[in-house]
């Protein structure tokens, strides 16, 4: 079996990998293009994975999609694992379409989980208050809001949504849960589908939009939306931008309804230096940052490691995703300018 992967990604686990004991034929790309197997130089046509490997090191070097093309081009790669968790760009519609199998993933959830907990956290607590405090060298009881007892509505609960819900519940939240499937692995207190959303807005003091955008997600943050939100809430949006309508938003945020938006994803990135939520007083705006823990890598390496593994042995695949469920995000026209 040959794999394919960038050299950054096999420079971190070349002992794992060949401890594996499947005594892959490892092909190596660069951050120029150039394909090297066992040392030595060969023309990209010479390549025959049945393995690919897009880690976030092929994103790092500004080579997304030609990730794709080196996948699609040699036509003999049987399984694709990436780093991405959402898959609404439009090529992996092209990966499933040629019968690649494909594995998304989980990796960047505990990141994920951590900048939101801390984001709330920061609505919640007055740090901005207390530090103004110190500087005056004043003596300032600050009252603060609790997340115990706080009512938290988790839109998606695919890994991200479950990290965070877990975090959440350990600070004595309630969790209530919109999501297509059925299940909760015992982390929420009510569950609901998005026929349900209205129902569930005006109960929630958090709002975390962890879910996939498809058709029918797209733009569900909208008028009535924001019209149904608890005054006071938090809304976060670590999925996707175009889960929200912007125009909504910003009226909702000059109304003083939401305490805090907090948007770490754009319909077009980087964010445009005129938006209003740069300098809007309830919005915070990260730059699709959120993924960005220091465990995300090595909790990449591990899932490849180990779907590479299952995948030689012919055992089930961790994160492998039902081409139905490609389809129905990939858009072949979607262009998500930070694919993580």
């Amino acid at each position: 079996m040959e794999v394919l992967l960038h050299e950054k990604s096999y420079a971190r686990v070349r002992r794992r990998l060949h401890g594996l004991g499947l005594c892959p034929s490892v092909v190596r790309v660069d951050a120029d293009g150039r394909y090297t197997r066992g040392g030595e130089r060969i023309e990209p046509e010479d390549a025959k994975p049945e393995a690919f490997w897009l880690s976030l090191d092929f994103i790092d070097a500004g080579q997304f999609d030609d990730a794709f093309d080196m996948a699609l081009r040699p036509g003999t790669v049987k399984w694709m694992q990436t780093i991405n968790a959402g898959l609404d760009r439009g090529r992996y519609r092209e990966i499933v379409e040629a019968g690649i199998r494909l594995s998304n993933s989980g990796a960047q959830a505990v990141a994920i989980a951590e900048y939101v907990m801390a984001q709330v956290l920061n609505a919640y607590q007055p740090f901005e208050d207390q530090l103004a405090a110190q500087a005056r060298g004043e003596w300032l009881v600050t009252r603060f809001r609790e997340l115990s007892r706080s009512v938290w509505l988790i839109v998606g609960f695919g890994p991200i949504g479950q990290a965070v819900a877990t975090r959440a519940r350990s600070f004595g939240a309630r969790i209530m849960v919109v999501r297509r499937g059925s299940g909760s692995r015992g982390l929420a207190d009510e569950m609901g589908s998005l026929e349900d959303l209205p129902d569930l807005l005006p109960r929630a003091d958090v709002i975390v939009l962890a879910c996939s955008l498809n058709d029918r997600t797209r733009g569900l943050a909208d008028a009535g939306f924001f019209r149904r939100v608890k005054e006071d809430a938090v809304l976060v949006n670590i999925a996707r931008g175009a889960l929200v309508d912007d125009a909504a938003l910003i009226d909702c945020l000059n109304s003083g309804r939401l305490r805090r938006a907090v948007l770490d994803v754009f319909p077009a990135e980087p964010l445009d230096p005129e938006s209003p939520y740069w300098s809007h007083p309830h919005a915070r705006v990260t730059a699709h940052t959120s993924w960005a823990g220091d465990g995300t890598v090595p909790r990449g390496d591990d899932l490849f490691l180990d779907n590479l593994s299952r995948y030689a042995r012919g055992g089930p695949l961790e994160m492998e995703v039902d081409p139905a469920d490609v389809l129905r995000q990939a858009s072949r026209h979607a262009a998500d300018p930070t694919p993580v």
